[in-house]
């Protein structure tokens, strides 16, 4: 199964995965709007791979058959801070215990 993989100019790590290259009838207009001009990074044989690397191989392959592309968003940002003061909290509260 081939597919062209293109990337957003618009929103950084945003990819969009279509089973045939400069084929973009399957992509609801909105998406292409909010995407941008698709830049093609590459084209892929999905048959011979075992994984992608931030992308769920076999979720690819369904909606590629299904709609007739794969959306790839970006991994959510981390909350340093956040994370930051559920440690320090965490900390606290095992030091208290042990007290």
């Amino acid at each position: 199964m081939l597919c062209a993989v293109y990337r957003s100019p618009r929103k950084e790590g945003t990819y969009l995965y279509i089973e045939k290259r400069d084929d973009f009838s399957q992509v609801p207009a909105p998406l292409l709007d909010t995407f941008g001009h698709p830049q093609l990074v590459t084209v892929l044989n999905l048959a011979k791979r075992e994984h992608l690397a931030l992308a769920d191989i076999q979720k690819v392959k369904a909606a590629l058959q299904q709609q007739g592309f794969y959306l790839q968003l970006p991994p959510p940002v981390a909350n340093l801070l956040d994370e930051h003061r559920a440690a320090l909290q965490q900390t606290t509260l095992s030091n208290k215990e042990s007290e």
